[in-house]
């Protein structure tokens, strides 16, 4: 088994005491503030799925008037359908990371 070398980068994107320190910080805040209530979770699940739903549903009324102006089918609706629904992903892969 081959060892791995001393000057290969490690494979976490933050170093350690980096990782403990916000760790500790969130600790601290949760131990200050308590638990979140039901309330605010679910306007939390609420706000997350509408970060999802609103480009993925713009995507779609967007391509659909695409393709009725330019008599394609359906390929503006698709692509604009998956455009969308990725842009709402990213957004709230972003703003989940965030909180």
């Amino acid at each position: 088994m081959m060892e791995p070398s001393s000057h290969e980068k490690p494979r976490h994107p933050e170093p350690l005491g980096e990782a403990v320190r916000k760790r500790q910080a969130r600790r601290a805040l949760w131990q200050l503030e308590g638990e979140r209530s039901i309330g605010q979770n679910l306007r939390m699940i609420g706000a997350l799925g509408w970060t999802i739903v609103t480009p993925t549903l713009v995507g779609i009324f967007a391509g659909q008037w695409l393709d009725l102006r330019f008599g394609s089918g359906i390929f503006w609706t698709l692509g604009l359908l998956v455009a969308g629904l990725t842009l709402g992903c990213v957004l709230a892969w972003n703003w989940m990371f965030r909180e």
